[in-house]
């Protein structure tokens, strides 16, 4: 297992053994724990990441640090949008849906006005970042 599933596993206990609280870098920042299905070998990915709720809406942001490429987990929930979501200690089916345009900007200006960290992602890359709502089913 690589130093990054490492980190992705105590990150991801940690949320579950704190009723979807962490500490370190995390400290204080809103996360959920987001499974997908690998689009190449079906399997359930897990993810740890920081959302922004607002309004009753979930949103997840593909910013990978500002990497050149999305993360897997975005490609992943384009190719099969249906997902799970962990929040806290509530547990729900979702369907992933991508943000396009004005509706995209402005969520993802309001995350990085309250965390900054998410406007030098944008300013290290030159993809946009996908904003996608986690539209809860159930």
């Amino acid at each position: 297992m690589s130093d990054h599933n490492d980190w992705n596993q105590k990150i991801i206990q940690e949320f579950r053994d704190n009723e979807g609280k962490v500490g370190g870098p995390f400290a204080g920042a809103p996360l959920l724990i987001l499974h997908t299905k690998g689009r190449k070998s079906g399997e359930t990915r897990v993810n740890p990441m920081m959302c922004l709720v607002e309004d009753g809406r979930i949103y997840v942001f593909a910013s990978k640090a500002g990497a050149p490429s999305h993360p897997d987990w975005f490609h992943n929930l384009v190719a099969s949008p249906k997902v799970r979501v962990e929040l806290g200690t509530d547990v729900f089916n979702a369907h992933a849906r991508p943000l396009e345009g004005a509706e995209r900007d402005r969520v993802y200006a309001t995350q990085a006005e309250r965390y900054p960290q998410f406007a030098e992602y944008q300013q290290k890359t030159d993809r946009v970042i996908p904003v996608v709502e986690l539209v809860r089913e159930d």
